[in-house]
């Protein structure tokens, strides 16, 4: 069984608010910027892991420095991945919808991924995950590994 490290995912969710949060403190025009560089920070992590930035940062900055400890679980980390595939297409809405000056649009789909991180970070539920999985029962997704 693959593993998932918890925490690594807490410290993902907690960059991802902080990431958006600071972009909509800087404005519609600066703002979206950073909201770019989010979400593609987390396309890149789901299209390959090593190019998650958040989580180089976790293990090379946080775990080293004593600050965090690794917590491991059996776990399939694809939901999870999709999950952050998913926000990160939502941000990328939300960077276009600011860019093509329909700041309502694009500030909702960004609130919306701090939203659902949020309750990620604070009640352990991934919304994305239930998605995942719900698609994977209906076979619209092949069957994860954990599932197998």
């Amino acid at each position: 069984m693959p593993r998932v490290d918890r925490n690594a995912l807490r410290f993902n969710q907690a960059c991802i608010v902080a990431g958006v949060v600071a972009a909509f403190v800087l404005g519609d025009g600066p703002g979206r910027w950073l909201i770019l560089a989010v979400a593609a920070v987390m396309l890149a992590g789901t299209a390959w892991e090593p190019l998650s930035l958040f989580k180089q940062v976790y293990r090379h900055g946080a775990v080293r420095l004593g600050l965090l400890r690794p917590r491991p679980v059996d776990e399939d980390p694809t939901p999870h991945r999709f999950a952050q595939g998913l926000g990160g297409t939502f941000l990328l809405g939300s960077f276009l919808a600011l860019l093509l000056s329909a700041p309502l649009v694009g500030w909702a789909l960004a609130w919306l991924v701090v939203a659902l991180a949020l309750v990620n970070l604070l009640f352990g539920f991934c919304a994305g995950c239930f998605l995942y999985f719900q698609l994977e029962r209906a076979g619209l997704l092949p069957r994860s590994a954990e599932a197998r």
